[in-house]
């Protein structure tokens, strides 16, 4: 089996990596991102949509100064966008051009167009060629059961089969991140190959200083009302309760309105940048005023 590609040598080492990236992490994420890069095994992230799951795989790409290779998971996708497929139209082109010029052989016809050139690949077989790169394959809980067999196959062995060209073997293990938003439970095969973090809202203190660290231009004051209203508004009981990219989207939107204070008529604009349902605006903007009071 390929070596693990990232040596990093403690959990602290993983921290002190978020931190530079400006990804605020707590002792437990750090120690699992550790032990992922560690023992070669996928990270699987679960948690609330907007918690900063997919943000992890950025910043470790970023702060490991490797290529990150992203695939967006949703329902109904094949094998062929996650692993390869043959450019058929350049292959077509390649036969006529081949025939025109008096190639007649059936088969140096079919080794022709069956080359590496020919083939579009796609970003789990790219991961695995490159070896020291971050594989995120975001929201696998899209995906059906038969993708999930896939996955358990590959990351089992860290290689793919071309028939046309032999298999391919990943030169060193990449770090692989999976995450979940658990709109249906993954099967148990593929939860007991990852190590598990699950993520969490973010505590006041937590989410303030996320604020901070993305949104330096918002007044501290602003910075801090905008957090207690953000953790107010997650207790209503809403359709699609705000994250933390939802709370930076409405923090950037009062920096760029020159927003001077927190009151309903400046808040009540922007309320389309921190909820996505008419049903959740509404009772929001119902209760503004009295969460506003409240702070």
């Amino acid at each position: 089996m390929s070596p693990p590609a990232f040596p990093l040598e403690s959990p602290e080492a993983v921290w002190r990596l978020l931190e530079g990236e400006r990804y605020v992490a707590e002792e437990g994420l750090a120690t699992a991102i550790f032990l992922a890069l560690r023992l070669g095994r996928p990270l699987l992230l679960e948690g609330e949509p907007g918690v900063g799951k997919t943000e992890v795989a950025r910043v470790l790409a970023q702060g490991l100064g490797v290529p990150l290779f992203r695939l967006q998971c949703y329902e109904g996708l094949e094998l062929e966008q996650a692993l390869y497929e043959w450019d058929h139209a350049r292959q077509l082109l390649e036969v006529r051009l081949l025939e025109a010029l008096g190639e007649r052989d059936r088969e140096r016809l079919h080794r022709s167009i069956y080359r590496e050139e020919f083939l579009l690949k796609r970003p789990v077989l790219q991961a695995l060629e490159v070896g020291r790169a971050v594989l995120l394959i975001d929201e696998v809980d899209r995906t059906d059961e038969a993708f999930e067999a896939f996955l358990l196959e590959v990351l089992s062995e860290f290689q793919v089969s071309v028939p046309e060209l032999g298999t391919i073997r990943a030169p060193f293990r990449p770090a692989v991140v999976l995450t979940s938003n658990r709109t249906r439970e993954l099967h148990d095969a593929l939860r007991r190959r990852c190590v598990y973090y699950w993520i969490d809202y973010p505590s006041l203190e937590k989410e303030l200083r996320i604020v901070h660290l993305r949104l330096p231009e918002l007044p501290a004051r602003l910075a801090e009302g905008l957090v207690r209203l953000v953790q107010a508004v997650r207790g209503l009981g809403l359709l699609k309760p705000p994250g933390v990219a939802e709370a930076l989207d409405l923090g950037s939107a009062l920096v760029a309105a020159g927003a001077g204070d927190l009151d309903p008529r400046v808040l009540e604009p922007f309320l389309g940048a921190l909820l996505k349902t008419r049903e959740d605006v509404e009772r929001v903007r119902e209760r503004l005023p009295s969460l506003l009071a409240a702070l």
